[in-house]
């Protein structure tokens, strides 16, 4: 099942995607898609519905972020061996953990917004987990029961915020419109491997990231794992987890950033496509 949410920004109303890729309106069945249908009961009884039986929406329709009213955005860096390789640094013995600022989320399509005194704005397609039950102290055998699904995420970085502004990475990482989300979660019923998906990003037609999941150094269960000893994790908590090589940032010999007017284009396999649009902010 996908479920995602369409509509204008902040007015966004819940919706799934049938299977011949036609937008269903879900409003009347749930008020949105949030933590509180993310447990598996709830995405039984959305599952339960025949989406003939839902009102078609217009493909030409804007796709929000496909969960609303994240309460965390967590952000794995460096998880992927050749990537940080590509950065010059050395292979982590525990997950790098970052926040992304909840005020950085938009939609898969909306545009992204090079900040004011960007000089090194930055790409990285990622794999997102979407957590649908409450996660304490869990051990990784059962890590991905907690998992309500997987989506695309774009974890844009302003590299110079990111390293000379001192302090940590969530400054380079939470600018406006730096997370897009979506353009929808697919349930993990329909993902029996997150540990064996391909993921790709093209700026404009360029292909610069070609990856796959299965090159992580911390596999999504050891994310899961390692994260709840530290905290909580609710539903409708997402973490985005590390990118594969290709960054701009690591581009040889000059590193490549991106300017107004670009293109993005990713993807992962079975999981959607996003394409933003470069900005001045």
């Amino acid at each position: 099942m996908k479920l995602l949410r369409f509509g204008p920004a902040g007015q966004e109303k819940p919706g799934l995607l049938d299977d011949k890729g036609v937008i269903r309106d879900l409003t009347g069945h749930v008020g949105d898609i949030t933590g509180d249908v993310l447990g598996d009961e709830a995405l039984a009884r959305i599952a339960a519905i025949d989406p003939a039986t839902l009102p078609e929406v217009d493909p030409a329709t804007r796709l929000g972020p496909c969960v609303g009213s994240i309460g965390k955005l967590l952000c794995i860096g460096l998880n992927y061996s050749d990537h940080a390789a590509e950065s010059g640094l050395p292979i982590p013995d525990h997950p790098i953990l970052f926040m992304k600022a909840n005020s950085a989320i938009v939609g898969p399509n909306d545009d992204v917004e090079i900040p004011r005194g960007s000089t090194k704005t930055d790409w990285e397609v990622e794999l997102g987990v979407v957590i649908g039950t409450r996660a304490k102290y869990v051990e990784k055998a059962d890590a991905l029961s907690h998992v309500a699904g997987y989506c695309v995420v774009n974890d844009v970085s302003e590299r110079h915020f990111q390293t000379q502004l001192t302090g940590q990475w969530t400054k380079g990482k939470s600018c406006d419109t730096f997370g897009p989300v979506g353009p929808w979660m697919v349930t993990r019923d329909e993902v029996p491997n997150p540990q064996a998906l391909d993921l790709w990003l093209d700026v404009n037609g360029t292909r610069r990231q070609t990856g796959t999941t299965a090159k992580m150094i911390f596999d999504v269960a050891a994310i899961i794992e390692h994260l709840s000893q530290l905290m909580t994790l609710h539903p409708g908590d997402v973490i985005s987890t590390g990118t594969p090589p290709g960054v701009g940032m690591g581009i040889k010999p000059e590193p490549v950033y991106l300017k107004e007017g670009d293109v993005m284009e990713l993807g992962i396999a079975g999981l959607g496509a996003q394409r933003q649009t470069v900005v001045q902010g």
